[in-house]
């Protein structure tokens, strides 16, 4: 008779970990779901509606979701194993969470984890040399299960044990998801996002925001969250100049804006609001103004009156449009 076991399961809402965890309840496991959530996410801000509280839901399991936590930064700023193609460094990405898991497991009395990774599916972090790699160094030597591919990985010990049957298991691999989606349709597993939305700092454009804060800026998770909206520039003396594309952004700046910030609006006609951060002066509020007066409707007219509300007070500013071509060179 089999053991009764429990397993520490990540959904992350994809394809692939939708599956994983389906599996095991079909092998009788006794789950613990969780959802890590980091802030490059695409779900990052939405966790009561992301995909993996929709599968969850589909499945009938509880979901644990566990935010990173501010020793995450320091992976970003200094990566063991490097950066892929852009900022992502996916490897010990992949360490960090499999290391929560693990904690989690050890709280739990929970016998192993459960992924749904697949062999050759992502350059950098699904291998199958980077997969042991990770595997180890986050101490689960043998004690990570990945369902969908494990009849290409040698035995684990939830396998040798009994715990689950390997010939149940699957041999999938490469990046083709024919086969995730024939078994979701026939699974009946809903609620899992489309692939394509990932994570941010795989993204080129994001990249060079990130590689500038970096190099101008602390860290912090605000920071981060300040890079995901409105237009961005570097003015001369390195500070950061974010201006709203739309009202969306122009209520998210508002939202994200420090006491230490200064804020910049334009008063005689509609347009952006944006925040200059990093400590100013009022020749750079003054071509921060200008800025903004290029992306409102005074640019028809080539100017127009500003409000600039500093920590020290507010002042207000006849503006005129900096020239598109001086803007460019400041934008990041």
């Amino acid at each position: 008779m089999k053991k009764h076991v429990k397993a520490v399961c990540l959904l992350s809402g994809g394809l692939d970990s939708s599956l994983a965890v389906r599996m095991m309840l079909e092998q009788d496991i006794d789950v613990t779901v969780v959802n890590f959530v980091g802030p490059f996410g695409a779900c990052a801000g939405d966790r009561e509606n992301s995909p993996a509280q929709s599968v969850a839901r589909a499945l009938g399991v509880d979901l644990k979701v566990v935010p990173f936590g501010e020793d995450y930064l320091e992976i970003i700023r200094n990566p063991r194993h490097g950066y892929g193609s852009n900022v992502n460094p996916c490897i010990d990405c992949r360490i960090y969470m499999l290391k929560k898991a693990r904690e989690l497991m050890e709280e739990g009395k929970a016998s192993f984890v459960v992924t749904g990774e697949v062999v050759g599916q992502r350059p950098m972090s699904q291998r199958a040399v980077t997969m042991r790699q990770v595997e180890k160094a986050s101490g689960l030597d043998g004690l990570l299960l990945r369902p969908l591919c494990a009849q290409l990985l040698p035995p684990t010990v939830p396998e040798e044990e009994g715990w689950v049957e390997r010939d149940k298991l699957l041999g999938i691999s490469g990046r083709s998801r024919k086969e995730l989606l024939r078994l979701a349709e026939e699974w009946n597993v809903t609620g899992f996002s489309s692939p394509g939305g990932g994570c941010l700092l795989t993204d080129p454009n994001f990249a060079v925001r990130m590689k500038d804060l970096l190099a101008h800026e602390t860290l912090t998770f605000d920071a981060i969250d300040l890079l995901k909206v409105g237009r961005h520039f570097r003015l001369p003396r390195g500070t950061k100049l974010v201006v709203g594309r739309n009202e969306s952004d122009n209520d998210r700046l508002a939202a994200l804006s420090r006491d230490s910030d200064t804020v910049i609006v334009t008063e005689s006609c509609p347009g952006p609001t944006a925040i200059l951060r990093g400590g100013s002066v009022p020749e750079e509020e003054d071509l921060a103004a200008s800025i903004v007066t290029r992306y409102s409707d005074g640019k028809v007219e080539g100017n127009a009156t500003v409000r600039i509300k500093t920590p020290a007070g507010e002042r207000m500013l006849d503006a005129r449009a900096l020239a598109a071509d001086d803007v460019r060179k400041l934008m990041i």
